[in-house]
Order: structure tokens, then sequence, then C-alpha cells
């Protein structure tokens, strides 16, 4: 039984288990205590002071992130005293900020910008620091860094020790501190894998995505160019969010219809290409476990565990499916299969991809991802990005009627659904592996739910005709390691799904913003994924080998999984970038 303590917020008595700090207990009497610098199980340091409450009969104010809770304790989280030296720790905060806050990207989402307006803090006010101007880092396809905007709170920081990368940290001392690469080296050239978890977990501007929305307005307004855009699997469960929308809604109708209005020539769904994914990947797998072929075979849809693989794990390299991302696929086949059927010149199409990765940005400079000899993906928008042209265009996104995707390649499956959430890749392509296996069209679909859920680290073993096959599912960079860890330790497994981002797609780098108060105590993950689950429920296809519009690909135009023209156009290699790191 869990031990409690008795204690009293703002005069309210509560029960509250021992283990708890100050900040947790708030939130369960229904105080919410503002934030800068905590990130839960991330960055629970206590570094911006802005959680301060008074404790009775403590000398000082207390950080209440990182307090403990204590029989008979009495707090007070909004009294005159925390009220006035909040406001102080923003004001020094502004003090060396870039003001400019009209033209940042966060303006309106920005934690500081929406504290200073709760506090009154203007923003000319009686503290006035150095405030020299600070170069960007725009040394990456992704990614900027803007140290202008930078508080110190060090959440990104937390962010990217928690993916094991470590690349940020830290520099210098007193007034010269900032955060930054080792040695002030730009970030383009230190082993970053794109993930983008300091830009979501950032309270300010001072990361952000490189924002290519200009790029796809400049396409949209070229009558020579035929602009596609497709959009992944887990856009619909978040995109709704960006609008005030509750978190795990899907809006796909609503996405497809304002994508109309945007005016692109055609809206496609990138599940197309997740179910042409699982073809390939199914049959490499099936091929590998007959043939001798290496094993564990290794998913190859997340582009930053493909970086993070490159450069910490060089030595399973020959692990990984062969396969192309959907992304990739999507845009090979449009500009190979569609543009065929259709009379269109490659060089003539834009495509654009609306994905919830940053590193989405860095794939698609990649080598071997230009089947048609043009790149297969010219433009990757992330959900923030398709967010902003909306808003632009002044389309009243909550407002718009459910329209469906363009049926060329916008027949969805259950199986494609899946692909966003973590486990859903191992999932779909179960479904298919075993009907190829048995021979049979397998009715039991629901087998493989034990990959499902938001545990960094899922196992299990399915018994498919005379094979027995163990999985292992990983998303978060450090459940990853842990996991290879095991395989080089000895410990067998057949196949492995690896996410990049804890949670899969649904809590990508490109994902929305949400504040600290909503992402410490609110389960992200498992809203959105429940969307996607849900979506596969009640759709009539599941299984990607069934969808009418990938039977007719490999009918027309590829033949069978794994042929020559599919490795061709729908498989790419990988290098080493460094040494082995164990």
């Amino acid at each position: 039984m869990m031990e409690t303590v008795n204690m009293k917020i703002n005069g309210m008595p509560i029960t509250v288990p021992k283990n708890y700090t100050i900040l947790q207990a708030a939130r369960e009497a229904g105080f919410n205590i503002p934030t800068l610098c905590y990130l839960k199980e991330i960055n629970e340091i206590g570094a911006c002071r802005v959680c301060v409450v008074e404790v009775k009969g403590a000398r000082s104010l207390v950080a209440a992130c990182v307090y403990p809770v204590s029989e008979g304790l009495e707090v007070s989280t909004n009294s005159l005293k925390v009220q006035k030296s909040r406001r102080t720790t923003l004001e020094l905060i502004l003090s060396n900020h870039d003001r400019r806050c009209l033209s940042c990207s966060r303006s309106g989402e920005c934690e500081l910008q929406i504290l200073c307006r709760e506090y009154g803090v203007e923003v000319e006010h009686r503290f006035d620091g150095a405030n020299p101007r600070v170069e960007l880092d725009a040394s990456t396809d992704y990614l900027v860094r803007d140290n202008n905007k930078c508080i110190l709170c060090r959440r990104c920081v937390g962010a990217c020790a928690a993916q094991t990368t470590g690349v940020i940290g830290v520099n210098d001392r007193g007034f010269d501190t900032n955060i930054g690469c080792a040695f002030n080296t730009e970030l383009g050239n230190v082993p970053c894998v794109g993930c983008g978890q300091c830009i979501v977990n950032c309270p300010t501007g001072a990361l952000q995505e490189k924002d290519d929305t200009t790029k796809v307005w400049d396409a949209l307004q070229d009558e020579s160019k035929y602009v596609i855009v497709h959009t992944a699997p887990s856009i619909r469960a978040t995109l709704g969010e960006c609008f005030k929308m509750p978190i795990g809604t899907n809006v796909k109708g609503k996405m497809v219809a304002a994508l109309r209005r945007l005016g692109f020539d055609k809206v496609f769904d990138t599940d197309f290409g997740a179910d042409l994914t699982i073809m390939e990947e199914a049959n490499e797998f099936i091929e590998r476990v007959q043939n001798g072929g290496k094993l564990p075979m290794i998913t190859s849809c997340s582009p930053g565990w493909i970086n993070y693989c490159e450069h910490y794990f060089p030595d399973m390299l020959d692990n990984l499916s062969t396969c192309k991302s959907p992304q990739q696929m999507t845009g090979a086949m449009i500009k190979t299969w569609y543009a065929e059927q259709n009379g269109l010149d490659p060089k003539d199409i834009v495509v654009v991809s609306i994905m919830p990765c940053t590193a989405k940005k860095y794939e698609i400079h990649r080598a071997d991802q230009d089947a048609a000899g043009y790149p297969d993906i010219d433009i990757v928008l992330t959900t923030r990005e398709l967010a902003r042209m909306i808003n632009r265009a002044h389309i009243n996104f909550t407002d718009l009627p459910d329209e469906e995707f363009d049926p060329a390649l916008g027949i969805t499956t259950g199986a494609g659904a899946i692909f966003g959430a973590t486990g859903g890749v191992m999932e779909a392509a179960l479904r298919t592996a075993a009907d190829w296996i048995t021979g049979k069209d397998l009715s039991v679909i629901d087998y493989y739910t034990d990959v499902r859920g938001t545990d960094g680290i899922k196992t299990a073993t399915y018994d498919i005709k005379d094979l027995t096959i163990k999985v292992g599912v990983a998303s978060g960079l450090a459940n990853a390691k842990e996991l290879l860890n095991r395989v080089r330790e000895g410990e067998h497994f057949d196949f492995i799904e690896i996410m990049c981002c804890p949670g899969g797609c649904v809590n990508g780098g490109g994902q929305p913003l949400q504040p600290s108060s909503i992402y410490n105590f609110t389960d992200l993950k498992t809203k959105r994924a429940k969307a996607l689950y849900d979506e596969d429920k009640e759709l009539p296809i599941r299984k990607s080998h069934k969808s009418p519009i990938i039977e007719k690909l490999y009918k027309e135009y590829l033949e069978k999984p794994g042929s020559h023209k599919a490795h061709e156009l729908l498989h790419t290699s990988y290098s080493a970038k460094v040494k082995p790191v164990k």
C-alpha cells in the first residue's frame, strides 16, 4: 500500500503519495503551478525559479518542482510574495531576451510570452541587460537554433540526453553561459539525428524546424508545376490540436478539405506508402527467415533511427530492412507509376509530404531517394508548418466539411493507419507475413496486439505455422540502445521495430506544441495513438496486402514484392558514419 501524507495547499487539506513533489500535489488539488525548466523525468532541476511557492516555516521561497511533500506541510502557491518573485524572475529573463515576439514562430504559443502576459510583464521594464546578437545555427536541413531567444532552461539538453545522443549541452559560465554543441561546433557537424525532441520541449522560439512553407507557396503559384501532397498517418491524430481541438481528435476529413483549399492538385494518403512498405518489408523478412538471412531484421521507417544507427550502431546496418520509408515510397510511386498513368513528366511534379518528424526533412536528401531520377519528395512540412499555412490562408479549419483523399493513392487500410504509433509497423507487418507464411487469410487480426502501448520496450513471441517468431519493439533512442545492446549480448530476436521518438510518430519532433502544464501531466502518446487504433477498427480493410490499390500496383507495375523493379524503386542503402560505439 502506497504511503501518503496529509498537507494543505492554499488552505485546502489534501492527501497525496509520500513521494510527490509540491508541483505534483498542487496539480492533484487543482492548482497549476507555472514552470519553465521542468520536464517530468527529463529535466527536474529547479533552475528557472518560476515555480517557487511559499512553505510555512521556510526561510525562503522553494522550487515546487523539486521540493518533496511531507506530513503537515502548508503551501501557498499564489501569495503576493510568490507573484512578485515570479514577476521579477520573468523580468530578469526578458532583460537579455530577443523581444521581437510578433515575428517569432512561437508567438502565441511561447510559454515565456504567456507567463509574461499573465503576470503583467511589459516588453519595456526596469531591467535591461546586455543583449548581444548571436548568429543563428542553421547548419542542418531540419532545424534552426536561435540562442537570442534561449532562456537557459536546459529542457532541450535534457531531451537530447534522454535520447542518448547528448549533442547539445551547457557551454561557458556566468553571463557567457549558452546552450550549444561542444566547442561551439555547428549542429550540422555533430551526430545529431534530427529527432526534433529538443524543439517540442523548448518553451520559447530558440529552437524551431526549418520553415519550408515559402517553397510550398511558390510551388502552388507556379502554373508549370503539378503539386501533390500526401499526409503521414499520425497527422490526422494531431493536427486538430493546432486549432484547439481535443487531444486525440481524428481530423482526417477536415485535413483533406483544408489541403484542397490551399490549392494542391491532388491530396493523397501516405497510408498507401505504409501499405507498400509492409508488402516489401514482410516479404524481405520472410526471405531472411527462410533463406538464412541476417536476423534480427530491423525496421527502416524512422529516419531519425536510421541516422542514429549509422552513427552509433554501424555494426548493425546489415540488420536494417532495405525498404525506403512510407514517405519515400509514396513519392517514388507518384513520380513513376502515377506519372506514367496520367501522362505527367516527373520533372514537373512537386511532391510535398506532411510529416510528424523533423528528420524527414533530412531524409529526402539521402542517397538512393530518387526513383525517377528526381527526388522522391521535394518538400517536407511538419504538422506545425501545415497549421501555419492553413492559418495564413484564413481557412476556418474547425468548420470544414469532411472530405476524402483522392482515390488514385488514397485508399486507407487499418494496417497503414497504425504506422503512426509505436508497435504499429510491427503489428501491420505480422498481419501480412502471417497470411503469407500460412497461405491463409487469417481472421484473427488482433492477435498481435502485445506490441501495442507506450512502454519503451515491448517483446512478444508468436507461433506462425511451423515458425516461432520473437519480436521486439522500442520507441525512443534510449530504449533502442538498450534493446540493441541486448541483441549484441546474445539475446535472440527475429524482427525488431524501432521508432526514434518516444511513443512513435504521434510524439514526433514536428508535432503540435503543448505547454509543459499539459506535456508533463497528460499522456499525449496514448491519446493520439488511440485515434489511429480506433480508425483501424473501423476500416473495412485491415491488412496491407488486401488493399485494391496495392494489388493493382503490383499487377500492373511492380510484378511482385521483392522484384527487381521493386528493389530499384522502393529500396535503399546505408553507410556507417563513425566507428561502432558500445
